[in-house]
């Protein structure tokens, strides 16, 4: 199947690979890398590996030290992480950094609830305030769109306080949501069935007035009354957007995800627009799914039709830098099923012929890979292969089927972290059982 023997291949990653150390200078490669570039993408093959969280956190300081870099978006909820953006730029004064975590209610909760994303905002927290006056300061910012009804309850509360008699308007047009009960899926299902039921005219409606009226919100009081207007402007953009999204849910994973991953590119340019005009600069590193965060042309995914985050960002700006990440095995803080508490679940060693497995034989440890250049190493890993994704939940009974897809690592990402053995994230509420493990035999959607 592919032209080099893997004997060959194994001395080509050992030759190519650039070991990763815990020093002052063990990415300094990757620095090098990344450059000039505006737009670092730093994925996880898992919601739930501490060393993926860990050397993200890292990667991310020393891009906010050493280049400028103010804005870190996530695969989170907009207002769930936009009370962690008030926290770490100081705007909620009091406020300590485990509290500005508890907009993370949502399943799955340990993905932001844990002990290296709090260990981070607390860094930027205190970085940002031993800044000069007048410095900007790096911002949390969420890119997803499940927040349906809280981002509702965040543009009602914004127009309270600047425009009582919009804000009754608005409670009007939302209100269409009111007969389910903040059931997502109910509505997406009963949608589905009748047009007559869908709220698309209404969240629209409700997007164009407080866009009409941006000049005379976001004007009464500087900076801070246009960041508040772009918060509120935000979550209607994103009512608007999941409205579409769970309307369509029931029609076709291609066409929910693509939804999905096209509001969060929309976001990321909306918030990269709005840094640039009131700081005069925007360099974002954003944290999410490799599945999101590799081009989808290079995968199965864009075989079936599907395009992501990474994708769109590649295509539309030549100043963007993808980073995969990738495991052999280790154990996984995962559910076994969806909406159910999370388990630190042991993980297998990677199948044969994938990049993981292919990685772990080269016998090169945690290493950094540059897949960029023209080189032996790109040229030998360019034929795709198996490439493992686990989500929030983990089936390791039907591993091949729930968490593989084949891939050209290459041309995925501009380069790749391989740690070969890793360990669960430590959620900031360990639930009963967390410490053991099970296995249940079926198939589930990987929860990306």
């Amino acid at each position: 199947m592919y032209a080099m023997k893997s004997g060959a291949i194994h001395e080509v990653v050992r030759a190519a690979a650039m070991p990763l150390t815990d020093d002052v200078h063990g990415y300094d490669p990757l620095l090098e890398l990344i450059g000039d570039a505006r737009y670092v993408l730093l994925g996880e093959a898992s919601h739930g590996t501490h060393e993926f969280y860990r050397r993200r956190c890292e990667i991310t300081r020393r891009l906010i030290m050493e280049k400028g870099f103010t804005i870190v978006a996530v695969e989170a909820d907009w207002p769930d992480a936009y009370r962690v953006n008030k926290y770490v730029r100081g705007v909620d004064g009091g406020t300590e950094a485990i509290e500005a975590l508890d907009g993370f209610k949502r399943f799955p909760t340990w993905m932001w609830r844990n002990t290296d994303v709090l260990e981070f905002i607390g860094w930027l927290h205190d970085y940002n305030d031993a800044l000069p006056a007048g410095r900007p300061r790096t911002g949390f910012y969420g890119l997803d769109l499940y927040s349906l009804y809280t981002s509702i309850e965040a543009v009602i509360a914004y127009l309270d306080r600047v425009d009582p008699e919009a804000a009754q308007r608005a409670r009007y047009r939302y209100g269409c949501f009111e007969d389910y009960g903040e059931d997502n899926q109910a509505y997406g299902y009963a949608s589905s069935f009748s047009l007559d039921l869908s709220c698309e005219e209404d969240v629209v409606a409700q997007l164009v007035e407080l866009q009409r009226r941006q000049s005379e919100y976001a004007g009464r009081d500087g900076r801070l009354a246009e960041d508040e207007y772009f918060f509120a402007e935000q979550n209607a953009r994103l009512v608007r957007d999941a409205e579409e999204y769970y309307r369509t849910m029931f029609r076709g994973h291609d066409i929910s995800w693509n939804l999905r991953d096209s509001h969060m590119a929309r976001s990321l340019e909306a918030l990269m627009e709005h840094i640039a005009a009131r700081d005069g600069d925007a360099r974002v590193a954003v944290w999410a799914h490799n599945s999101h965060l590799g081009d989808a042309r290079a995968t199965e995914m864009g075989e079936r039709g599907e395009l992501n985050l990474g994708q769109l960002v590649r295509v539309h700006h030549d100043d963007a830098v993808l980073i995969g990440f990738s495991t052999y095995d280790g154990t996984v803080t995962a559910a076994n099923n969806w909406d159910e508490p999370p388990a630190r679940r042991q993980v297998r060693p990677a199948l044969p012929g994938s990049y993981e497995e292919l990685f772990h034989r080269s016998g090169a440890g945690d290493v950094l890979l540059n897949l960029r250049d023209e080189s032996p190493l790109r040229a030998a890993l360019l034929d795709r292969r198996l490439e493992r994704a686990i989500g929030v939940i983990y089936r390791p009974r039907t591993e091949r089927i729930s968490h593989y897809f084949h891939a050209s690592m290459p041309q995925q990402f501009d380069a790749v972290l391989h740690i070969d053995h890793t360990r669960a994230v430590e959620p900031l509420e360990r639930p009963v059982g967390w410490s053991h493990h099970e296995e249940v035999p079926e198939t589930f959607p990987s929860g990306l």
